[in-house]
């Protein structure tokens, strides 16, 4: 197995982790998650999606107890498990091979960071990011609302919700059912635009997404930007 290193230089950092092809390396997303995290000592926290474990690692650095990342890929738990090791994190993380929020259904949370894909298949199939094309479902809104109907069985009352939206995907869907849940307890902590790379921008997957009212972009000069929100959630 190919194993390269990256350097984190978001919050928490600077520091280095291990990564291999098929492992994604932490995105922008990630790194606007990391910054509007709110962390109290000793919380226990759900990371859904954990990939590397590069948020998991960014919430024990800030204090929290107990640290759970759970990822449907085996290779990116097993490259999460070598990265806590590299990092003196093992004591405090745990990872766990499973689909979004089913292997941590006996952990009562604190916090919970739902940074689970929201990208449009359609856009996943361009840019080749996604192993087989697959990414957050045909509106990119499939996935997160997957997992939000779980955020009950996890979050405890009173407990915090991380979770990125963006004009990327079918984001009033996202909102929809998170508003369901958490009614009017949705803040939105942190709002940051993306330019699309040059790829995606000029594909005929994008404009026919931005056709069908999915996707709402920006322009900047000659260049179209999305916009991404980091919400915080609070469960009653």
């Amino acid at each position: 197995m190919t194993v390269s290193e990256y350097r984190w230089r978001g919050r928490t950092g600077p520091l280095t982790i291990a990564l291999t092809p098929r492992v994604f390396k932490p995105s922008s997303t990630s790194m606007a998650v990391a910054e509007a995290l709110e962390i109290e000592p000793g919380d226990t926290v759900v990371d859904a999606g954990c990939g590397c474990g590069m948020l998991s690692f960014v919430a024990a650095r800030l204090g929290a107890g107990r640290v759970y990342g759970c990822d449907i890929a085996e290779e990116a738990i097993e490259v999460a498990r070598d990265n806590a090791e590299r990092l003196g994190l093992s004591d405090v993380t745990e990872f766990r091979v499973g689909n979004l929020l089913e292997p941590v259904k006996d952990v009562d949370a604190d916090v919970l960071i739902g940074d689970v894909s929201g990208i449009p298949d359609p856009i996943a199939e361009v840019t080749g990011w996604f192993p087989g094309g697959h990414a957050g479902g045909p509106t990119g809104a499939e996935l997160p609302v997957e997992m939000l109907k779980s955020v009950p069985d996890v979050l405890r009352p009173g407990g915090r919700l991380y979770l990125p939206t963006g004009t990327i995907q079918a984001e009033d869907k996202v909102l929809r059912v998170a508003r369901r849940l958490f009614g009017d307890n949705l803040q939105v902590v942190l709002e940051r635009n993306f330019p699309l790379p040059d790829l995606v921008a000029r594909s005929k997957a994008l404009a026919n997404l931005v056709s069908e009212g999915i996707v709402t972009l920006k322009q900047r000069g000659s260049r179209l930007l999305w916009s991404l929100r980091v919400w915080r959630c609070i469960m009653t």
